[in-house]
């Protein structure tokens, strides 16, 4: 079982940053598949970066360019940091692994429990 816990979330006035940060349980974080996902009111929940076991990044086309994922195996810990934030990145922010190597990129087994990102205009 894999635990995941987020922080970094909170309030932020457009164009500012922020950096949310997911800590792993588990003994192999080196070969998960860690994902950021987030789900804004009366919306869907949508895909917005992951970063594979072996370091690929892939981003949503609504953050490309704004959001950088990372991971640092050491700390069992990912990473997505926010620049040049809109309003309409407002969501609740959600971590998301999965332990086999060679998983779909939008698979994940593992959530945590979402940090709020809130962007004023």
């Amino acid at each position: 079982q894999v635990q995941l816990v987020e922080s970094g979330g909170g309030l932020v006035q457009a164009g500012g940053s922020l950096r949310l940060s997911c800590a792993a349980s588990g003994r192999t974080f080196s070969n998960y598949n860690m994902g950021w996902f987030r789900q804004a009111p009366g919306k869907e929940r949508e895909f917005v970066s992951a970063i594979r076991w072996a370091g690929a990044t892939y981003y949503a086309d609504s953050v490309k360019g704004r959001f950088t994922v990372t991971r640092d195996n050491a700390k069992n810990t990912v990473y997505l940091q926010m620049n040049s934030l809109k309003p309409e990145d407002t969501a609740v922010y959600y971590c998301a692994a999965v332990a086999r190597r060679y998983a779909p990129l939008h698979e994940y087994d593992y959530w945590g429990q979402g940090t709020q990102v809130t962007v004023s205009s």
